[in-house]
């Protein structure tokens, strides 16, 4: 599974910006449409298409994609 690809095409839809290619280096100031109401969306989005629920203090931990990607792994090798 290719996590990172996962998440690019969740912020392609959730974002709807068909040209957005996001890395594990990847900010909300690196991305115009990802404030902080579509950041909700992202993660609602990332946890129902991999099944998964992280708490606020995990989210609020998150600095990049890179992290984000990251927390997601822990969680589905649990």
């Amino acid at each position: 599974m290719d996590i990172l690809k996962d998440v690019n095409t969740i912020f392609i839809d959730v974002l709807e910006n068909d040209d957005l290619v996001i890395t594990r280096e990847t900010t909300s100031a690196d991305v115009e449409e990802w404030d902080s109401l579509n950041h909700i969306q992202l993660v609602v989005s990332i946890e129902k298409h991999f099944k998964l629920k992280f708490s606020a203090n995990e989210i609020r931990n998150w600095k990049n994609v890179g992290e984000m990607c990251d927390a997601i792994a822990l969680k589905l090798s649990a």
